[in-house]
C-alpha cells in the first residue's frame, strides 16, 4: 500500500485497502486488549504493594470489563467464514397481514437501526418503499463495520408479530409477518462479470407522498439480472444516476451470494429460508399480547423484555444462534 503506483489500479487498490481494514479490525482489538491487561497487572501490583484498597476495587471493575472484551473477541474468532468480517446489506419486506404487516416491517427497521447504533456500526437506508396506508413495504439498509455480516446473518428469515392491532377498531389480536434477508457487501464477483447485456434496467416514478419531486420524474430504478432472475430496485434518491448506482451495489451483493451458495451446493439452504412469509415459517416470534415474550425458534433463546429487544437489544439472540450454528 505504500508503493507510489498503488492507486494506479483504483479498483484493486480499494479491494486491498478494504482487506487491510478487515485485518486491522481483527488484530487491533487483541493488541489493545493485551496492552490493557499489561497495564492492569502493573497497576494492580503497585496498588497491592501500597495497600491501596480503593484503587484495587477500581481495577477489579476494569478487569471484569476486560473479561467481557475477551469473551467478545473469542466469539468473533469463531466466525471463520470469509464473508463474516464484511459489511452487510439488510433487506426487510412486509409479508402476510396487509397494513399490519407493513407497520411491523417498519418496526423491524427501527429495531435494526437501533442495533446498528448500539453496536457502533454505520447504517444507511439505501432504499425505502412506503406502505399504502402505514408502515413500509420494504427497506434496504447498508451496514458498515467489522463483522456486520457475520452478526446480521443470524437475522435472516421470517419474523412474526402477535399483538392487539392499532388498526383494528375492535381491538382484536392480529398476527403479522415480515422477512429479513442479509447479504455480504462486495465490489466484485469472482469469475463472474455483470455485463450490460445481462442487465435489464427499467425506470419508473417513485412512490410516496404526492407532489414531491420523486413522484414527477422517472428517478426510480429497477435492475434485473437476466441469468439469475434476481431483481433489485431503488427509489430513495432524487437522482436516477444515484438510484442506479445503489441498485447495482445491492445487485452485486445478491448475485455474489447466489453464485457462492450455488458453488457450495447450498442453494437448498437459501430456498428453505425463503419460505412464504406466513404462518409456520418464522424463525422468531415477538408476542405483545396476551403476554410479553420474544422467542427464537432455532436456538430456543427467549426473553420477556420485549421493549428492550425492539430498542435493538439483539445480541443475546444473535450469539445464541451463531453459537448453535458453530456447534453444528
Amino acid at each position: 500500500m505504500g508503493q507510489a503506483d498503488f492507486w494506479n489500479d483504483r479498483q484493486k487498490a480499494e479491494s486491498v485497502s478494504r482487506e487491510a481494514r478487515q485485518l486491522r479490525a481483527i488484530i487491533d482489538p487483541w493488541q489493545q486488549l493485551k496492552k490493557q491487561l499489561e497495564d492492569l497487572a502493573e497497576l494492580s501490583e503497585m496498588a497491592s504493594d501500597e495497600g491501596d484498597e480503593e484503587t484495587l476495587q477500581e481495577l477489579e471493575g476494569e478487569a471484569a470489563a476486560a473479561v467481557g472484551t475477551v469473551e467478545e473477541l473469542e466469539f468473533r474468532s469463531m466466525m471463520g467464514d470469509e464473508d463474516d468480517p464484511k459489511d452487510a446489506i439488510l433487506d426487510i419486506h412486509s409479508g402476510a397481514g396487509g397494513t399490519e404487516a407493513a407497520d411491523w416491517a417498519e418496526m423491524l427497521m427501527r429495531m435494526y437501526m437501533r442495533w446498528i447504533e448500539r453496536g457502533g456500526y454505520e447504517g444507511r437506508v439505501m432504499d425505502l418503499q412506503p406502505g399504502d396506508e402505514a408502515g413500509i413495504r420494504g427497506a434496504t439498509i447498508e451496514v458498515k463495520g467489522a463483522y456486520a455480516y457475520g452478526y446480521l446473518k443470524a437475522e435472516a428469515g421470517v419474523h412474526r408479530l402477535v399483538r392487539i392491532s392499532p388498526f383494528d377498531a375492535n381491538s382484536r389480536r392480529h398476527t403479522s409477518f415480515a422477512s429479513v434477508f442479509v447479504y455480504p457487501e462486495v465490489d466484485e464477483i469472482p469469475n463472474v462479470e455483470l455485463r450490460d447485456e445481462d442487465l435489464q434496467v427499467d425506470t419508473y416514478k417513485s412512490g410516496g407522498a404526492g407532489g414531491q419531486h420523486v413522484n414527477k420524474t422517472s428517478s426510480a430504478v429497477r435492475i434485473t439480472h437476466l441469468p439469475t432472475g434476481i431483481v433489485v430496485q431503488c427509489q430513495n434518491e432524487r437522482s436516477q444516476f444515484k438510484n442506479k448506482a445503489t441498485a447495482l451495489k445491492v445487485l452485486t451483493a445478491r448475485v455474489y451470494q447466489h453464485y457462492r451458495l450455488e458453488e457450495e451446493k447450498k442453494q437448498e439452504v437459501v430456498e428453505s429460508s425463503k419460505k412464504a412469509i406466513d404462518f409456520g415459517s418464522q424463525i422468531r416470534s415477538y408476542v405483545f399480547h396476551p403476554y410479553n415474550m420474544v422467542k427464537d425458534h432455532r436456538s430456543g433463546h427467549e426473553t420477556g423484555s420485549v421493549q428492550a429487544v425492539m430498542d435493538g437489544d439483539l445480541d443475546g439472540f444473535i450469539k445464541a444462534y451463531l453459537t448453535q450454528d458453530q456447534q453444528r
